[in-house]
């Protein structure tokens, strides 16, 4: 497929997958214990804490699954049909949930209620996991995405750094897509963290953790010190922590940047097929919709 946007995007939210399915192993390990266990770690097995088939992805593909079926489904970006899609995903009992994720959920479920409380210490990454098809969803119009990763987030992480996080990622991953320049993205968040200093990953140390600020500054250490698919990937999920999901964040780049033919095919054809499928007919139909938010 040529460079077009189209295929940025579907490489994008594959490369999404791939990463989550990958760093779903080394969840919550340290480096060290990695390399006692692994080695380095450079293909996709499977196990891990929550010890899933090799190719499996976890929440973090499950939860932007959900959401572009729910775009897809209302024809347009509604906050109650999102938050309707989360509760039927919940009673789909996913392979896991976090903390926050599952009692924003049930508050909206049992109270009707949409959006959690402001919380100061809810500032998880699991707003900001779920926005690839959000992206892919709003295309060229950035004040739109924003507006609805935001909205989304606030379901069940109300807290203003998480704000911040979405507003960064979504800005330049939109970058990437509409233009394929890694430059200019790095351009782009080198203001954002000018603004925004505390999202700085310019002294870097390995931070790996839930917490969106370490998830942010890790995924822009791996993408922008990286240089092809592969080797980014592999340094993100060596480095344990909340791998799966950091590794899906980066991977989205990555996949967007390198394209789909620079994601190994070792590591693809161990990937869920039903999962790939998905993903590809999402996106399509994604990428025809015309944005509307209700």
């Amino acid at each position: 497929m040529k460079n077009t946007i189209l295929a940025r995007l579907i490489a994008c939210y594959i490369g999404y997958a791939v990463g989550d399915a990958f760093g779903a192993t080394t969840e919550f390990m340290t480096p060290n214990e990695i390399k006692n266990v692994y080695g380095t770690l450079k293909d996709i097995k499977g196990g891990g804490w929550l010890n899933i088939k090799a190719g499996e992805v976890t929440d973090d593909t499950g939860m932007c699954i959900t959401i572009g079926n729910a775009l897809i489904k209302n024809r347009g970006y509604d906050s109650f049909c999102i938050a309707d899609s989360f509760v039927q995903w919940m009673k789909n009992k996913p392979v896991d949930i976090g903390n926050t994720i599952r009692s924003g959920i049930i508050r909206y479920y049992k109270k009707g209620v949409l959006y959690a409380s402001y919380d100061k210490f809810s500032a998880g990454n699991g707003g900001l996991m779920r926005v690839i098809p959000i992206v892919i969803y709003g295309r060229k119009d950035i004040e739109k995405i924003l507006i609805m990763a935001k909205d989304q987030g606030k379901i069940t992480h109300n807290n203003e750094l998480s704000d911040i996080a979405i507003d960064i990622y979504c800005r330049v991953l939109h970058t990437v897509l509409i233009s394929g320049d890694k430059i200019l993205a790095l351009k782009e968040v080198s203001e954002l963290i000018r603004k925004y200093p505390v999202f700085s990953f310019s002294k870097y140390r390995g931070e790996n953790s839930g917490y969106v600020v370490d998830t942010i500054k890790a995924v822009f250490h791996y993408y922008f010190d990286g240089i092809d698919f592969e080797g980014t990937l592999i340094n993100v999920v060596n480095n344990g922590g909340d791998s799966d999901t950091i590794a899906a964040l980066t991977g989205a780049l990555a996949g967007a940047t390198y394209g789909l033919h620079s994601i190994p095919k070792r590591w693809l054809k161990k990937m869920n097929k039903d999962v790939l499928d998905v993903i590809n007919k999402q996106t399509i139909n994604l990428h025809t919709l015309p944005v509307r938010i209700e």
